[in-house]
């Protein structure tokens, strides 16, 4: 028989088994997924921590997870509220899936230098940030500090300085140059064997949700373990060249407090970019300024001969403090290009 001869019901059509399937955009509802805070993220596997009303037996569990497909390219970090579906029991060999990752309250967010577009979010949900920097040994690095406020600021988190070493060096000459900001902080020193001043650390952290930052070196993975017991972050020493400490701090990582909110410890890193931020979000966090760059040109970055703000401090519209916090407002947007190693 010639195929002259053959019509369309002659010819056998073999199903395409790939995509044979009508494709929908319509996804899970997931009305039975229980709600977990993830409190570590380690290669792909998500530790998560299911309240104690989360279902099951009634009882608080930690649950591993991994990210569904169908979140895509979607972070998920440390501080994220999440929900999960599938093994939830918490068993040694079970294995959950994250469908949703719930609205966030706040992001902290950070670029690799200033000219790299890309944000990276490092923790999700957080109030506070603490910026851990000694006092001595090794020396505080005020420009890295300047980034954590502008970072802290755009993610609209409270920044709380914490000093630590203060038994080397006296804190108030630093103290002095951050007064115009009217900052929270809180100072500790080695007394003995034990830190001078936890207390007062503690009191500040009680009901919060903090993100603690500072580079190697610094105590800050000593003030993690005296805060949660059993923490046993790993803690290193200052190099006696370089002046500098080895992080020891490779992922973050949610510790409760034993009364009561969280703390957050970060891995440390050597560089703090803030290309995402625009300027105008940073001055807005300095009320008695912000008014008086109505009159600013177009696009104006606040140190510009043309800008308003010399002439609403001069016209004492921002008050007698007015010309210490017009400069540290300004020293706080020259350090977005003014790049700093921890």
């Amino acid at each position: 028989m010639s195929w002259r001869d053959l019509d369309e019901g002659d010819i056998r059509v073999r199903p395409n088994r790939r995509g044979s399937r009508p494709r929908t955009k319509e996804r899970p509802a997931h009305a039975d997924a229980v709600i977990a805070l993830v409190v570590g993220v380690d290669r792909g596997r998500y530790t998560c921590l299911v309240p104690a009303d989360g279902g099951g037996d009634g009882r608080e569990r930690t649950v591993v997870a991994m990210k569904a497909r169908e979140l895509g390219r979607s972070r998920i970090v440390v501080g994220d509220r999440v929900a999960l579906v599938g093994d939830t029991s918490g068993g040694p060999d079970a294995l959950a899936r994250i469908v949703r990752v719930e609205d966030r309250t706040s992001v902290l967010r950070r670029t690799a230098d200033d000219s790299d577009p890309v944000e990276r979010v490092i923790v999700a949900n957080a109030d506070q940030l603490v910026i851990v920097t000694a006092l001595a040994d090794p020396e505080p690095r005020p420009r890295m500090i300047d980034r954590c406020l502008v970072a802290a600021y755009d993610a609209g988190l409270e920044p709380l300085l914490a000093l630590t070493k203060a038994d080397l060096v006296d804190p108030q000459p630093f103290l002095s140059t951050y007064a115009p900001l009217g900052l929270d902080y809180v100072v500790t020193a080695r007394d003995d064997g034990d830190i001078r001043g936890l207390d007062e650390l503690r009191r500040r952290l009680s009901g919060r949700i903090s993100v603690l930052v500072g580079h190697s070196g610094v105590g800050k993975s000593t003030l993690v373990n005296a805060l949660v017991p059993g923490a046993a972050r790993v803690t290193g020493e200052v190099n006696d060249v370089t002046g500098r400490g080895r992080h020891t701090s490779t992922n973050a990582v949610a510790l409760r407090l034993p009364d009561s909110g969280w703390v957050i410890d970060t891995p440390g890193v050597r560089t703090f970019g803030l290309a995402h931020i625009d300027p105008d979000r940073i001055v807005d966090h300095f009320p008695d300024l912000a008014g008086g760059t109505d009159e600013c040109p177009r696009g104006c970055t606040h140190d510009e001969p043309e800008c308003a703000l010399d002439a609403w401090v001069a016209g004492g519209h921002a008050g007698p403090a007015g010309p210490a916090r017009l400069e540290s407002l300004r020293r706080l947007l020259e350090s977005r290009s003014a790049a700093e190693e921890w």
